[in-house]
């Protein structure tokens, strides 16, 4: 196994998709972390699946297969759909989750549709494009990783920057509404960020499956610790541990898709967190219970001696 591993490493096209995939991982599992604490865990998917009317119309608008144009329309529908949700929640009696499934479904319904009609067409430049409702890392390119390094570097330098504005806001918007901060556009440039990154990762991990991966290593992070520095931090090392193992295992079982193998991975992240994480683990509140458990009954015995 460990020859097969080392192998695939020395792959020069391996390494460039392991790279994306870890960045990508990364990046997700800190801007998840935020809407992990801001109770927003379906907007990942709702932006994920928005983005996929996106690609279509771009692809009908150049009729090529460009990752550019593709990121473009993508990039514009998610900040459409945020917009949307957004509109639903303040002019109606609507609640926020209840807004990202119908944006969710609507989009995702139009870009069934539009797919549906590209693939019946005719067109020959077609083929592939129903890869990115489950993603495509095999396609992933140099220049792509590019992309993700220089997003995945915007991201952190932002989280880093406005991690003070950012924690406000997520523990207690009201206060910070009250000190005069910006909340409406903090919260905006959370959701651009988000939408960036949903974008970003489509072509590797696919619409489906993006928000798993958005969502998944926050959660396990949540586990281990209390303080946003530090849940930030392992979620983003969740994330990309999880690129790496998704790579390297589906480059190892042939016609292993890599977007599936990487999501399974931050699960198994998670499986891990919520049974062996002290305190919040399964077992660590197995275990404090059956100690008050006894204490409660030595207790119990002295009093009645």
């Amino acid at each position: 196994m460990w020859n097969t591993i080392g192998a695939l490493i020395l792959d020069p096209n391996v390494r460039w998709i392991i790279v994306g995939c870890m960045l990508l991982g990364l990046s997700s599992g800190v801007i998840g972390s935020f809407m992990v604490l801001r109770k927003q865990s379906l907007i990942g998917d709702a932006l994920a699946h928005a983005a996929l009317p996106g690609i279509c119309i771009a692809f009908m608008l150049s009729g090529v297969k460009s990752t550019g144009g593709f990121f473009i329309g993508a990039l514009v529908a998610g900040v459409i759909a945020t917009f949307g949700i957004r509109w639903i929640t303040q002019y109606s009696r609507i609640k926020q989750d209840a807004a990202m499934g119908i944006i969710l479904s609507f989009f995702f319904g139009v870009g069934v549709l539009l797919l549906t009609h590209i693939q019946h067409s005719g067109d020959g430049g077609q083929s592939g494009l129903d890869k990115y409702l489950f993603g495509q890392a095999a396609s992933m390119m140099q220049s792509d990783v590019y992309v993700l390094a220089g997003i995945s570097l915007l991201m952190i330098v932002i989280c880093i920057a406005l991690f003070r504005l950012f924690k406000l806001i997520s523990f207690d918007p009201g206060f910070a509404r009250g000190m005069g901060l910006p909340v409406a556009f903090l919260e905006q440039l959370l959701l651009l960020l988000t939408v960036i990154i949903v974008v970003a990762g489509i072509q590797a991990v696919g619409v489906v499956l993006m928000s798993a991966l958005l969502i998944t290593p926050a959660i396990a992070a949540r586990f281990w610790t209390d303080r946003l520095h530090i849940m930030v931090i392992l979620s983003g090392i969740f994330g990309a541990l999880s690129g790496l193992i998704g790579t390297l295992w589906s480059g190892m079982v042939s016609q292993l898709p890599t977007g599936p193998v990487t999501v399974l991975a931050a699960t198994v992240f998670f499986a891990i967190s919520a049974l062996g994480a002290p305190r919040r683990g399964w077992l660590a509140k197995l275990w404090s219970r059956k100690q008050t458990k006894d204490q409660w009954h030595r207790q119990g015995g002295i009093s009645h001696e």
